[in-house]
């Protein structure tokens, strides 16, 4: 994904147990291609490492659980369990109706001191000029005062289509989260809490229509969509949200 570009989709979401996601996985070879960033990794996957932005008041949170349909949050993201070895990126996630939409940044390791000192974070405005998703996170940073909340790692192997339209799939597992305090550290980063043991989520991501051949993989699996958001299982997890039913 480019830098300072908005990317809309449609993302449907499936909790499978590991077997059949990696039955899934052996059928989507015949059509689809490892991702070129996996192919150079163990096991053609990596870590994705997320730290999420939240309010005193968990409005991120319950937006999501609530199932808002026009709404957004903002996460820092590398690749990796060291940022030093990988480019660092202001990510902006959110939800426009049927669409899911992402936008993020490229920046600095340096711009995490003046996300930690709010009185000097309107200094990246300067820093990045035009940024949207930048004027975005700097306004609600102070209008809501966003902290960072919590860390979700997990890893990824990722597919994408071989011809034709954009299509995408992403088999998430051994997802783990850390809570934070405000200086993006935690008391004790070992002791990560697994989210999900057991499971993958699979990710499918399309502009216009998903293809014949994985409509029949839904059907023959029994496949169900379900509204899974790693935020909000972090959160869960890590006892600073509850989701509630009626």
């Amino acid at each position: 994904m480019k830098d300072n570009v908005t990317h809309e989709r449609y993302e449907f979401k499936y909790l499978l147990r590991h077997k059949v996601s990696e039955e899934i996985k052996n059928q989507v070879n015949h059509f689809m291609n490892i991702d070129e960033f996996a192919k150079l990794k163990p096991n053609k996957e990596y870590i994705v490492r997320s730290i999420y932005f939240e309010d005193d008041f968990n409005s991120n949170f319950d937006e999501k659980v609530n199932g808002f349909k026009i709404r957004k949050k903002f996460r820092i993201r590398y690749y990796g369990k060291d940022s030093s070895s990988s480019p660092l990126y202001l990510e902006a996630k959110g939800r426009n109706l049927e669409r899911t939409y992402k936008r993020r940044i490229k920046i600095e390791k340096s711009d995490i001191e003046l996300i930690k000192k709010k009185d000097f974070l309107h200094n990246l405005i300067n820093k990045y000029p035009g940024s949207e998703i930048m004027n975005e996170f700097v306004f609600e940073s102070f209008r809501k005062k966003l902290k960072p909340r919590i860390i979700v790692d997990y890893k990824r192997c990722p597919y994408i289509n071989k011809y034709g339209l954009y299509f995408r799939l992403t088999f998430d597992q051994n997802i783990s989260c850390i809570k934070l305090n405000n200086n993006f550290s935690s008391l004790n980063m070992n002791q990560s809490v697994l989210c999900k043991a057991g499971y993958t989520i699979l990710e499918v991501k399309f502009d216009r229509s998903i293809p014949a051949w994985f409509h029949r993989i839904i059907q023959s699996y029994n496949l169900k969509r379900q509204s899974i958001s790693k935020f909000v299982l972090g959160m869960t997890y890590t006892r600073l949200g509850v989701e509630t039913s009626d």
